[in-house]
């Protein structure tokens, strides 16, 4: 039996990497300034092959490019290919501070602005590039070539899937397990996929928006993809492929794909390692062609739920807002104003976050609940969202600021916010059927709604961050409702302070800080 069928597994990483007020108290250390990861990887010695940077910017209105299903038809030449890297994993912006430091801020957010997720491109009929291997290089927009020939065959092998043979590219995503545990420890594994998630997000949104085809494979052979990435399995791990373009010639048979060890500059002087976090990784991966189209047959149906429902306003269609222009002015709220958001403004970013994803498996995996704060013609309480019937289903009446705050690791974003999304699972069920993995994919999920539901607030002008949170605390809150759930991710929507902001919760606690992505 695969390791990934041993689903103690996740359920002990789970356990012992959830918060409580106790262990944040109890288990707090310092930050080592001095090995603070370097932003970038960079591979010194690789062929490099500059990114236009005339490319073709997304147009479509932000909304509608979020909910709708990236079928287009356009060809991938190198110019779309550049617009889709940066809208999804470029630097839109730096920030300079006194003594030359510098901040470099990505397309989408990454929890602590830490930005452990790396983009590689398997290019096989890309108008404009040569077919290879290629690692996506943001800091000078550019890619750098790890592999010559097209591997498309042997990654479609990894997926056991052949379409992705006749696809154009495959992005994968990656993540350096370092960048994110220097501040969070072994409970990094989980903004592994919350990370990848948001790009994923930002990524089908650019991908609908330039006309290109694209889909999501979360089920592949792990040791055969982080081989042809020659990624260092202590240190990192392929996260997540995504096939873009339309089906074109299927590609040639494949290379051997020999070991190699490109040079890279080390992130830090030091690293400190987290088993229990490679232990995640090990426990969830799948081990060969088989056991990868024996998983992906499983099936998941969200069970449906009695109770009363409020209705929710029609969605509106669209914002005025392109896709472009909301992910270069998308941020994380520092501070919320307490001020209210429309019932029609919450109720299209719930909408357009929630309506699926394009992969080989079902969405509905994580199940969403909201505190409501200050919304124009909703009651404040506790709330669960159906998004099927698109309406939101009332647990509980009151003015829950000061709790949203508390559950949200006491942080004033949670409970200052408009309203604050929690997304739980069912991850015994999620475990039973997908195996270890099945944690993978809750906290992808969650990941890709959090990034929809950045870019719908911020299409719609309002602000988004996203928060961690005390696992128990949040589950018992909404229980009984939630009896028998976890806890997955928390983002929280609302208007950016514009003056001194109120605190409805109590002081941070010494040696936290707020978790909220940028």
């Amino acid at each position: 039996m695969s390791g990934n069928r041993h689903v103690e597994a996740a359920r002990r990483y789970h356990e012992a990497t959830a918060h409580s007020a106790q262990s944040i108290r109890s288990g707090g250390r310092g930050l080592d300034w001095d090995t603070k990861p370097e932003p970038f990887k960079i591979y010194p010695d690789l062929p490099v092959v500059a990114l236009p940077r005339d490319f073709p910017v997304p147009a479509l209105d932000a909304l509608a490019a979020i909910s709708t299903e990236p079928t287009g038809e356009a060809p991938l030449d190198l110019e779309r290919l550049a617009a889709l890297l940066f809208f999804s994993a470029g630097v839109t912006k730096r920030t300079s501070y006194p003594g030359g430091g510098a901040m470099y801020f990505r397309a989408a957010p990454s929890t602590g602005a830490l930005y452990q997720t790396e983009a590689y491109v398997v290019a096989g009929d890309v108008a404009g590039l040569e077919p290879g291997v290629y690692h996506f290089s943001p800091g000078d927009f550019a890619l750098r070539r790890l592999r010559e020939g097209d591997f498309r065959g042997a990654l479609a092998i990894a997926v056991a899937d052949d379409d992705l043979a006749s696809r154009p590219a495959t992005l994968i995503l990656s993540a350096i397990y370092w960048r994110n545990t220097w501040k969070y420890q072994a409970r990094g594994y989980r903004h592994l996929f919350w990370d990848s998630g948001t790009i994923l997000s930002n990524l089908l949104a650019a991908a609908t928006a330039l006309g290109l085809p694209a889909r999501a494979a979360t089920g592949f052979v792990d040791l055969e993809v982080n081989g042809l990435l020659a990624l260092d399995a202590e240190k990192e791990g392929a996260l997540l492929l995504a096939t873009v373009g339309g089906q074109g010639r299927p590609a040639p048979v494949s290379p051997v794909i020999a070991a190699i060890m490109p040079a890279v500059i080390p992130l830090s002087a030091s690293e400190v390692d987290y088993p229990l976090l490679r232990d995640a990784y090990e426990n969830s991966s799948l081990d060969g062609e088989s056991e990868v189209q024996g998983w992906r047959e499983a099936s998941w149906q969200r069970a449906p739920r009695p109770g009363a429902l409020v209705a929710l306003p029609t969605p509106r269609p669209s914002a005025g807002r392109t896709l472009a222009e909301t992910i270069l002015a998308r941020g994380s709220t520092r501070q919320f104003s307490g001020e209210a958001v429309g019932a029609v403004e919450l109720s299209a970013a719930l909408w357009h976050a929630t309506r699926g994803w394009p992969a080989d498996v079902p969405s509905g995996l994580v199940d969403l609940y909201l505190t409501v704060h200050a919304v124009d013609r909703i009651e404040p309480g506790a709330y669960g969202y159906r998004p099927e019937s698109h309406a939101l289903e009332l647990i509980k009446r009151g003015d829950f600021r000061e709790r949203s705050a508390f559950l949200c690791l006491e942080q004033p974003l949670g409970g200052m916010s408009s309203a604050t999304v929690f997304f739980l699972a069912d991850l015994d069920a999620l475990l039973e059927i997908y195996g270890n993995r099945g944690y993978r994919l809750a906290n992808l999920e969650a990941g890709l709604i959090g990034g929809r539901l950045y870019l719908a607030a911020y299409a719609q002008r309002f602000g988004a961050t996203g928060l961690t949170f005390y696992d128990r605390d949040v589950v018992d809150f909404f229980s009984p409702h939630a009896l028998g759930k976890d806890a997955i991710f928390v983002t929280a929507l609302g208007r950016s302070v514009k003056g001194p902001a109120r605190s409805p919760a109590p002081r941070q606690i010494k040696g936290t800080s707020p978790d909220s992505a940028s």
